[in-house]
């Protein structure tokens, strides 16, 4: 199959792509042009080896006229009970997805996703990009909308951006990292030694869960830490790899996890030693990974899934992500109807209804 041109014609065939492993070559060039993280082979690819076991893969590819491959449907299904839920590959640790192809070609792989052959009961389509009415292209019901907040950086200089902000946050910025350099010796260091991978991975999820207690995140918990130690060895083999420590007295007592892909700052999960919470150390921390980007020409940091308040302190705009399900058929019209109906109820309820669209 050729790969995508940058201006393509319309969208004119689906066809089913085979194993996943014969679309690498391919994945990874329409993974660059969509600019996402979480579109990339080495996501899917790491993704599948933790948790394909229970899912079919169903990966389709979308053509134009002229025979060009301009986008990849990388969806899997997975039995729930009697129900076929066709998902994206990536579901669950993923905070964006989607078909994988450049801008030019969403419109037409939504389009192209809404007529691929009926062999599901549900399309759940999680965390779809912002830019797009996706209910309406997919003809689904929107089961949810999350904050997706983003630090539109282009061009600008950190005093730039400073200048942008309230005063009190430009203060505490600043004086919060002096106070923290000046009597405790607070230093950063980037991870970027693969012996020290491992370790530095084991720190992170230490202080992640120091700061959220037991069952407050699941973020690295069960499969999740394994798909994440493996997922970041491989990041730092392609230079995509963020991991920030913030040692003081040689002891780290905040860390970052992200990556730096597509023109973007992905931050992904974050911990910190609660001891340290008067200092502000994640207010800290945040903003020495933002001052990097910018300094290193990033155009945009990704503050990612969440609308926590802290966010929306560093954040220029939003577009969120949604998630929207598809029925076919009169047991998918059932489910999904359910769904909507738990959405509304308590989060403990919920949980237990929601669990028929897996």
């Amino acid at each position: 199959m050729q790969a995508a041109q940058p201006q393509s014609p319309a969208i004119l065939r689906i066809e089913p792509a085979g194993d996943l492993a014969s679309l690498r070559d391919l994945w990874t060039e329409l993974a660059q042009r969509s600019g996402n993280l979480f579109a990339t082979w080495e996501w899917a690819s790491v993704w599948w080896r933790h948790y394909g076991e229970r899912a079919t893969p169903l990966p389709l590819v979308c053509l134009d006229e002229h025979g060009r491959t301009v986008a990849i449907l990388p969806l899997c299904i997975d039995r729930v009970g009697p129900m076929r839920v066709a998902r994206f590959i990536g579901h669950g640790p993923a905070d964006e997805l989607g078909p994988v192809c450049g801008a030019a070609d969403i419109e037409g792989a939504a389009a192209a996703l809404q007529r691929a052959p009926q062999r599901w009961n549900v399309l759940l389509a999680e965390r779809l990009p912002g830019t797009l009415a996706w209910a309406r292209a997919l003809a689904g019901t929107e089961l949810h909308h999350e904050p997706s907040p983003v630090v539109d950086i282009a061009g600008l200089t950190w005093d730039e951006y400073l200048a942008g902000r309230s005063s009190n946050f430009r203060s505490q910025v600043r004086r919060k990292e002096r106070k923290l350099v000046r009597e405790h010796g607070l230093e950063y260091r980037l991870c970027d030694d693969r012996h020290r991978l491992e370790a530095d991975m084991g720190t992170l999820f230490d202080l992640h869960r120091r700061r959220w207690g037991d069952g407050d995140s699941d973020a690295f918990e069960g499969a999740r830490a394994g798909f994440h130690r493996d997922f970041a060895a491989l990041a730092l083999e392609r230079d995509w790899l963020r991991l920030w420590l913030a040692e003081i007295e040689g002891r780290a007592v905040a860390a970052w996890y992200g990556f730096r892909y597509g023109g973007s700052e992905w931050y992904y999960q974050f911990g910190r030693d609660p001891e340290w919470d008067r200092s502000s150390i994640g207010l800290v921390l945040l903003a020495h990974t933002l001052r990097e980007a910018i300094g290193d020409g990033i155009e945009r940091y990704r503050l990612l899934r969440g609308g926590e308040s802290y966010k929306d302190r560093f954040a220029t705009s939003d577009l969120g992500v949604v998630t929207v399900a598809v029925p076919r058929g009169l047991s998918g019209r059932v489910a999904v109807s359910t769904a909507r109906v738990a959405l509304r109820l308590p989060a403990g309820a919920r949980r237990k209804v929601t669990t028929r669209l897996g």
